[in-house]
């Protein structure tokens, strides 16, 4: 049976973050999961649509898209969007994958681009994975693996 993937975007992101994760997914070459989309105005609407993604239209997982600005009101409302997506992971008991590129990430627009691009991309692939099992990210625990940036890297012992 196909695995379906929710994606809650916004009107207010400045890059369509779907057509990224649209990609991701062809370019992983995974033809039994389907997306369903849910465009929603801004952030603070995306718990909402997520849980109706879950619920109603019968998602395995979702992925809230957005892009907060870089005012305080902004972070409140990324923050409280956060909070909103934690609570609709713990009542439906699945998975939200929450990819917010914030706009003062970058210091300019390409960068800032660059940043979405990579972000949603793997955080995409990560949603695969996660719809493969508990397991199929087990490898890449302890790594310091980043999305949307450099990774960190892994802090080796003695």
């Amino acid at each position: 049976m196909a695995k379906k993937i929710g994606i809650a975007d916004t009107m207010f992101a400045r890059v369509d973050m779907f057509k990224i994760v649209k990609k991701a997914l062809d370019d992983s070459m995974e033809s039994d999961i389907k997306l369903e989309r849910y465009t929603v105005p801004g952030i603070k609407d995306l718990p909402v649509a997520c849980k109706k993604l879950i619920e109603e239209y019968k998602c395995d997982i979702c992925m809230a898209l957005g892009m907060p600005g870089d005012k305080p009101i902004d972070k409140t409302c990324a923050h409280e969007a956060s909070l909103g997506i934690i609570q609709v992971q713990l009542i439906t008991n699945k998975h939200v994958i929450e990819v917010f590129v914030h706009a003062d990430e970058g210091r300019n627009e390409k960068e800032l681009f660059e940043i979405v691009e990579d972000r949603t991309y793997k955080h995409t692939l990560n949603a695969i994975g996660l719809l493969k099992g508990k397991e199929e990210l087990s490898r890449m625990a302890g790594r310091g693996i980043r999305q949307g940036k450099e990774n960190v890297g892994q802090i080796k012992g003695k």
